[in-house]
Parts: structure tokens; sequence; C-alpha cells
């Protein structure tokens, strides 16, 4: 049996979003436009929102967690990294640009992968008890694409992706109207908006079912441990 009844207890989690937009702000960001119906549902259930661009800080390029230690004279991201780190979701949204993501967009999965190597308190990889989710805005093809890197790279760091984890705008393939230009038809786009709403509460549902839960269970996943030679059940072959 169904039901329509609208599920409690968000209240408390905590989501970060980053905007992978070339433009700097006060500028015009289309992105932005899908970001706000996300933010604002989620809000409306005691979800504390952060919204990131990344193109107003000065973030090195690189795989480590402070690019300040390896030759750069200075870097924004260990900053920025705690809005990650105390956060339940985290959501990477940006524009298409030659049918990929925008290299701010790219920067970001690399210095959220260069702290893929903590542990949680559990023991874990650092980013086991967190969901993710992601956006793409643009006009022309080429938002699968996109989103299959972002959720790719955010599963293969240890995030959990939950069903229908992502949303997008496109409008006319070549040179057209953008999102949030007038006559554009994206913000009335029944299927953006539909499945926008749907990321953002199955972002909601895995959230909360991990935190009830206590993350996800540690046995099997534990790099010291393995390191320390147990083998959670796995048996090599060639030693029966």
């Amino acid at each position: 049996m169904t039901t329509n009844l609208k599920p409690q207890g968000y209240e408390g989690l905590k989501a970060v979003f980053f905007n992978g937009t070339l433009k700097p702000s006060p500028q015009l960001s289309n992105t932005d436009g899908l970001i706000r119906i996300s933010r604002a549902i989620m809000e409306k259930q005691g979800v504390s929102t952060t919204l990131i661009r990344t193109v107003d800080h000065d973030i090195a390029s690189g795989v480590y967690s402070d690019m300040r230690e390896h030759g750069w004279a200075t870097d924004e991201w260990p900053d920025l990294y705690p809005a990650v780190r105390e956060a339940d979701i985290v959501v990477v949204a940006g524009p298409i640009w030659l049918g990929d993501n925008s290299s701010q967009t790219k920067k970001l999965i690399e210095r959220l992968y260069a702290h893929s190597g903590e542990l949680n308190s559990q023991g874990q990889w650092a980013f086991y008890p967190k969901v993710g989710g992601c956006l793409i805005t643009g006009n022309e093809d080429g938002i699968k694409h996109c989103s299959m890197n972002v959720l790719y790279s955010l599963q293969h760091v240890g995030f959990t992706i939950p069903p229908q984890a992502d949303a997008g705008w496109i409008g006319p393939v070549g040179p057209g109207p953008s999102y949030l230009d007038e006559g554009s038809g994206g913000p009335e786009s029944d299927f953006t908006n539909r499945n926008t709403t749907f990321m953002t509460w199955n972002l909601l549902h895995m959230a909360k079912i991990l935190r009830d839960a206590g993350g996800i269970p540690a046995y099997g996943n534990l790099p010291a441990e393995w390191k320390a030679g147990t083998r959670f059940d796995f048996e090599n072959p060639e030693y029966r």
C-alpha cells in the first residue's frame, strides 16, 4: 500500500551545494536557478543549506587537502572543506561546456578526492555517511554525460547515491537561451521541475536513513582492519 503522507524528521540535516559556474558573483548564474529549487525544498524541511560558488574562491588545482604544502602560494580549499565535513548531503552543480562539466566542477571533484583516504569516526572512508547528487544546466547536449561523471566520482570516493540523484535543464542544441533567460521555458519545464524535486527528496530520504541507522555498517569496509589481516569472509581460492 502506498501513501502520500509527508514524512518527518529531516530537521538537523545539513546540505552544501557547490556551483561550478565560470561566472564570479554577482553575475547571474543559470545553475543557481536549479539550486534554488532544491534548497527551498530542503529548507522547508528544516535542513540547513550552504551554497558555495567555487569560482569566487582561490582554490588551487590538485589532489591534496592543502596545496600550500605542495608548491601553491595560496589555497582556500582548507577553509571551505569544513562545510563538506559537516554536511549530510553534498550536491555538485554546474554548467555544460563543450559537452562536459566545467573546469570549476572538475576542480571540486579533484579536491574532494584529496580527502578520500581519510577516515570517519567508525574507521571507514570519510565520505561513507554522506549522500551525493548533482544538478546540470546548459543549452546543449550533455546532461547525462556530466551527471554520470559527477555521480560516479562521488560514489567512488565513498558517497551514497540514492535513486534518481540528478536533474538538469538544456535548451535547444547550439546557441540559444539559458535557463534563467526570459522566454527560455526553463523555470516552467515540468520535466526539470519534477526531476529536481524527486532528486531533492531522494537525497533527503537517504540522508535521514543513514543518520537514523548510524551510517553505513562498518563490517567489511574498514581499511585498517583489512591491513591488519582481517578478510571479512573473503576467501582466496589459491589457498583452499
